[in-house]
């Protein structure tokens, strides 16, 4: 019999490990890009789309939903000297619900963009609503139009030391991680400041939004 209870427990054992292991996987990751990373609870707090005729309002749903974007700078690399190079960055301008329209990022010296950035500023950067579960629920394709997504040209600089505690805020919200990045990356803050931007939400090629029309923008 001792055999037998010894069997049991194996079972029992292997049983409760299977169902911990189940947990783990399907859980969202807390501070990793799942609930509690400070973005939006999809399945509540995400806004309905502005309507697409308001192209101002459209550009700013898309910075403010947008947890990370794709920067193309000049590359400063010898093999690709010249030429487009770009890379995803997290991002963030704002609390959820709060947003300012700016996109500020957390950046090291030791990046390749960041390299590419200290010898000529001008960027672009762009965001798209592919990343939220809008273009699955529609079932827009990532490059559809209607799967909106916006263009962001400027140049990237670091914040001022009046604007540090509201780029820092605004990231780390969002992204919490960041706070335990190794300092000896030497971080700092950064912004784009936007000269130009490009909207794409519906079929007929882009629409023009200029940054005042954009800055504009009363977030609700």
């Amino acid at each position: 019999m001792a055999w037998l209870a010894r069997g049991s427990a194996r079972v029992l054992l292997a049983a409760l490990l299977a169902s911990t292991l189940l947990a783990l996987l399907v859980s969202p990751a807390r501070g990793r890009g799942g609930r509690d990373h400070g973005d939006w609870d999809e399945a509540s707090l995400l806004p309905p789309l502005p309507p697409r005729e308001d192209a101002a309002r459209v550009a700013r749903f898309v910075t403010h939903v947008s947890d990370w974007g794709a920067l193309a700078t000049i590359s400063t690399l010898e093999a690709v000297r010249g030429r487009p190079f770009a890379d995803v960055l997290s991002l963030s301008d704002g609390p959820p619900g709060a947003g300012s329209g700016v996109p500020y990022f957390y950046l090291s010296p030791l990046q390749l963009s960041v390299n590419n950035l200290q010898e000529n500023p001008y960027a672009t950067l762009t965001m798209t609503l592919a990343q939220t579960n809008f273009c699955k629920k529609h079932g827009f394709d990532p490059q559809s139009p209607l799967c909106a997504h916006i263009i962001l040209s400027g140049t990237v600089t670091k914040v001022n030391e009046t604007e540090m505690d509201i780029a820092k805020h605004s990231l780390f919200i969002r992204h919490p991680e960041m706070k335990t990045w190794p300092s000896s990356h030497n971080w700092f803050f950064a912004k784009l400041n936007i000269t130009s931007i490009w909207v794409l939400d519906y079929f007929g090629g882009p629409k023009i939004v200029t940054p005042e029309e954009y800055y504009n923008v009363t977030v609700q």
